[in-house]
């Protein structure tokens, strides 16, 4: 071949390159003019709110406002939170803080006490449920909002705060000067609820989770005299939480092995930050037969253990659909001591299920049945499930395409809907009186009777 034909071809094909590349760079220069010119009418729009808006705008309120509609037209659960709220929700994921030990709430605008903290220096100092807590430190609590009124309360442990109290029965406002220490919230309770039988109810999954969960199976193995004859795990109402906590629990009833261990998948945009978490070798829990329970508030970390312990057939799930929230967010710290949640993976169970706008359906689906009382208005919504679901939630994301299918393993032997409130009369509940007014314990109590007696049956 001639160095003319060669060049000629070679120009042919430099040409052909540029008009087949015309489009896609022509495409990208659009998205840039199109990004640009959104840009340039954010700024017409703040300008004229700003000039013409009928009372002065402040400029960081309206920056929020920008912000959150931003996220909001994402999915319902990335959100931007100011450096108050960030604090806020980094404390009550630790368990722990330097405070007094008292729940609060806000009834007409009152600051009311709904239940000292047992072992707390509230609970100790004699802090009664229905106090009204009018001042501290001298000032009033009348024109502040529950955040104001707890991060006034919480503090350097060793340090000392002022209440004044409003006490029903008692004349004259009463004065309490107690000193600040650690708290540490419980996000789990456990207790037998008859000879062999255990029962643990965990309520959110935060950073002690996993290590508190390891301590009660071993509280509720030496109040038993020895291994249980089977477990009850209670995960309804619980909104999820710290991803890595819920792996610890599983963890405990999943076998090891990269093949068949896997407890949870996270799946991103971007396909090389897939992350499969999978059972580690270590101490596991006997092969008892267990139960976990779900409903509608059952949601994120929660569906992921008990997704996995579906999955692995390790238990059998009861209750009723839960709040199908398979979504990741991540926290990051923005420059201004800001937060920013954001949505950044779905996560699938072990056999590849995405149970996001969908939730995790019982192998044995048992209602929730009222407990017949009385009182009418106390028994209106007592025990009842949130009606709204994640796909119920505007701007939810869709259902995740499903991955690959997985075998299974042998059988080696699931902004959140929260738990209705009930004040703690600091008596322990009765195992007896519980099962009566929970028709679902009872249900999960009487499977686990029956499977060991078909086993007993079995060996004879």
């Amino acid at each position: 071949m001639s160095k003319k034909v060669f060049a000629a071809f070679a120009a042919l094909f430099l040409l052909l390159s540029l008009v087949l590349m015309l489009p896609l760079l022509d495409r990208e220069e659009r998205a840039k003019r199109s990004e640009a010119e959104y840009l340039e009418m954010f700024r017409e729009v703040v300008g004229i709110v700003k000039q013409s808006y009928v009372d002065k705008v402040d400029d960081k309120k309206l920056m929020a406002g920008a912000i959150n509609g931003m996220l909001a037209a994402l999915d319902p659960h990335s959100l931007y939170l100011p450096a108050t709220d960030y604090t806020e929700m980094k404390v009550h994921m630790a368990g722990a803080f330097g405070g007094l030990g008292i729940e609060l709430e806000m009834r007409n605008g009152k600051l009311m006490v709904n239940a000292p903290i047992e072992d707390t220096p509230a609970f100790r100092a004699g802090i009664q449920s229905g106090d009204h807590i009018w001042t501290i430190d001298g000032k009033p609590t009348a024109d502040l909002n529950i955040n104001q009124c707890v991060s006034r309360m919480r503090g350097t442990p060793g340090t000392s705060v002022t209440l004044g109290i409003l006490r029903e029965g008692n004349p004259a406002p009463l004065t309490f000067r107690l000193v600040r220490a650690v708290i540490k919230t419980k996000s789990l309770k456990g207790r037998l609820l008859e000879p062999g039988y255990g029962y643990i109810r965990i309520a959110e999954f935060q950073e002690r989770t996993g290590e508190d969960f390891e301590r009660a199976l071993k509280t509720l193995a030496a109040d038993n005299g020895g291994p249980l004859s089977g477990l009850v795990l209670d995960l309804r109402f619980n909104p999820g939480g710290l991803v890595d906590q819920a792996y610890r629990v599983a963890n405990r009833f999943i076998g090891e092995g990269l093949s068949s261990g896997v407890i949870v998948t996270t799946k991103g945009r971007d396909p090389s930050m897939e992350r499969s978490l999978t059972a580690t070798i270590g101490d596991k829990e006997p092969g008892y037969p267990m139960v976990v329970l779900i409903n509608g508030g059952s949601a994120s970390a929660s569906e992921i253990v008990a997704g996995a312990l579906q999955d692995h057939k390790r238990a059998v799930i009861m209750g009723t659909q839960s709040f199908g929230k398979g979504s990741v967010q991540s926290v990051m710290t923005l420059e201004n001591g800001d937060g920013l949640k954001l949505t950044t993976a779905r996560y699938y169970t072990p056999s590849g299920r995405s149970i996001q706008a969908k939730g995790i359906t019982p192998d044995i689906v048992v209602e929730f049945a009222k407990p017949a009382s009385k009182d009418k208005e106390k028994e209106k919504g007592a025990g009842k499930e949130p009606e709204i679901r994640e796909e119920n939630l505007e701007g939810h994301m869709g259902e995740a395409p499903a991955r690959p299918a997985k075998q299974p393993p042998a059988n080696p032997h699931h902004g959140i809907p929260a738990a209705p409130q009930q004040k703690q009369s600091g008596k322990e509940v009765k195992e007896q009186d519980l099962l009566k007014g929970d028709n679902q314990l009872a249900r999960a109590l009487d499977l686990l009777r029956g499977v060991n007696l078909i086993k007993a049956s079995g060996r004879r």
